[in-house]
């Protein structure tokens, strides 16, 4: 695998799954243990942005939902609150970290107004020369669907374009793309590396594996296909353990590295 222990600007997007317990609860262990990893990637020099899942996981618990809500208006309800709670959390095992954390909730129009996108492309670069760590979350209370990007791998691998990142990391409940669905597929096996991008990629492409979550395979790859618009290498990984990060910054961990083949000039 790449040694990517040399780059700088990093964007990491956790899921739902890798956020809270089975049940759907807020798994603080994880978040602390997140925020720590986090935290020391930082004093190693590294710009850091996260992009997390988890604010509408973390509303329906706070309102005591048992299951996601389908329609609109409850899940954007759990989102509004679960927006405060999962800020208030980060804040708080940060802080413990000596680090300072923004919020940014984004949603498409973000991408197709170019004054918007200045805007956010501004605001991120300035927040990065302050030392802070950018937390960035879709704007689930108000997004519809003409404006939302739906799920955050696409929201991370645009986030990555925004601030010509120099990796973007997809932490998941899966330890990366197989080459048939393993949770079905004895046989199936882990692809360590795929370079370029070849559109029948999607045919080995499974639905989601989590009930909290909203993406699945085909979202990791949309989101790969986005990055390598500029060259952006991308690893798939289980976001299990969060120490995973150190090793995917030594290029010695297990996943899949999806290299765009103009990667080496960067």
């Amino acid at each position: 695998m790449k040694d990517f222990s040399e780059m700088k600007r990093i964007v990491i997007k956790i899921g739902s799954s890798s956020l809270t317990h089975s049940g759907g609860g807020i798994n603080f262990r994880k978040i602390d243990r997140l925020a720590m990893v986090l935290s020391d990637i930082k004093n190693m020099g590294k710009e850091v942005i996260l992009v997390t899942s988890g604010a509408v996981s973390a509303g329906m618990s706070k309102l005591g939902m048992v299951e996601r809500p389908k329609e609109m208006a409850e899940k954007q309800a759990a989102a509004s609150v679960g927006q405060c709670e999962l800020m208030f959390i980060y804040d708080k095992y940060f802080s413990e970290y000596g680090q300072t954390i923004a919020q940014l909730l984004l949603t498409k129009d973000v991408t197709t107004q170019e004054n918007l996108r200045r805007n956010a492309c501004n605001t991120l670069e300035a927040l990065l020369r302050y030392g802070a760590i950018p937390i960035i979350n879709e704007n689930d209370s108000i997004a519809v669907d003409e404006i939302a990007y739906g799920d955050n791998d696409t929201l991370s691998a645009i986030t990555a374009c925004l601030v010509d990142a120099d990796l973007l990391i997809l932490l998941s409940d899966i330890d990366g793309l197989y080459t048939a669905n393993p949770s079905a597929d004895p046989d199936a096996r882990l692809i360590p590396v795929v370079e370029g991008f070849d559109p029948k990629l999607y045919d080995i492409a499974g639905g989601s594996g989590s009930k909290v979550g909203t993406g699945g395979m085909v979202t990791k790859l949309h989101a790969v296909e986005i990055a390598f618009e500029k060259d952006i290498p991308v690893v798939l990984a289980n976001g299990a353990v969060p120490d995973i990060l150190y090793s995917v910054l030594s290029g010695k961990f297990t996943g899949t590295l999806f290299a765009p083949k103009e990667a080496g000039t960067r």
